[in-house]
């Protein structure tokens, strides 16, 4: 199951009160013998958004090594700015893997955890002189179930990742909620452009042309014996006449045809979205009696 580092995982809900509940930077204490152990470097999340780590510095014990301890192993007291370790000894801190990033944690690594924690130890508590025996994180039954990487789940170890009102008493709970917004994207473009195409055009033009015609006819008083002054003979003489057509002249000239006008429209839609949305319920154990949550 995947981790998440709180700040980050709180961060998408724009949350102005989690300064307030963040618990880095507290101080880490042994419950056994008040011993100082370290502080509080970050807190782990799962996908759900339930607190299942905290990641712990334990430099007053082992200078420079961070390891995590399972949020159900944890008292936090908010008023001296404390988390006590319950049970927590510096042999569990021996055996614990080094915490780096969050990329290492698989599996594997976290049953590497839980192995360390599942183990009872010999303590003696703060208000008892009494040494007495702190459980193992789970029962027989519960342990062999945590075993199997394909059934494993946080709840089958309650000692080790439930929180309660006594011991965690402001630890937020979130939910997701959909927050929708609207961004201006460039979706595409549109050019326009002119380009000429060229076609063959014909025309008809009608045109006039003047042709000559002769005409040879036979006078009524053909034969008709006419005088020596009458008969004028004149050699050479001839007749003009001017014989004109038409011809078509033909050019090209360019003329507007049309306008184009370019402009955009804006258009209305509605988009529907749906999405899984996750919240967080306090879960109270107390004495084994599941208690419902009062909320003011």
């Amino acid at each position: 199951m995947a981790l998440y580092k709180l700040e980050e995982f709180a961060a998408n809900y724009g949350d102005a009160d989690f300064d307030k509940y963040d618990i880095r930077g507290f101080d880490v204490y042994s419950d056994i013998d008040d011993d100082k152990v370290g502080n509080v470097k970050d807190i782990l999340v799962d996908d759900s958004a339930r607190v299942r780590y905290l990641v712990v510095d334990t430099g007053f014990w082992f200078f420079g090594r961070q390891v995590l301890l399972p949020i159900g192993r944890s008292k936090i007291d908010y008023s001296d700015r404390r988390v006590y370790a319950i049970g927590l000894t510096k042999e569990q801190v021996e055996n614990l893997p080094d915490f780096n990033n969050l990329e290492q944690i698989d599996y594997d690594y976290e049953e590497r955890v839980r192995g360390v924690y599942r183990t009872p130890v010999r303590q003696t508590p703060l208000d008892t002189s009494t040494p007495v025996d702190v459980p193992p994180a789970s029962s027989d039954r519960e342990s062999t179930v945590a075993r199997d990487r394909n059934t494993y789940r946080y709840e089958h170890e309650p000692n080790l990742y439930d929180t309660n009102e006594r011991d965690h008493q402001n630890l937020k709970l979130y939910e997701e909620r959909l927050v929708t917004n609207k961004s201006r994207v460039k979706t595409g473009e549109v050019s326009i452009g002119k380009h000429v195409e060229t076609e063959t055009a014909r025309v008809s033009v009608p045109v006039e042309k003047e042709r000559v015609i002769i005409e040879r006819t036979t006078p009524e008083e053909a034969g008709r014996t006419v005088s020596p002054a009458e008969a004028d003979f004149r050699e050479g003489e001839v007749t003009r006449m001017e014989v004109y057509e038409e011809t078509p002249d033909i050019h090209k000239e360019a003329v507007l045809r049309e306008e184009v006008r370019v402009k955009k429209v804006v258009e209305q839609d509605t988009v529907e979205a749906q999405e899984t949305l996750r919240r967080e319920e306090l879960d109270i154990h107390k004495d084994d009696e599941q208690l419902r949550d009062t909320r003011s």
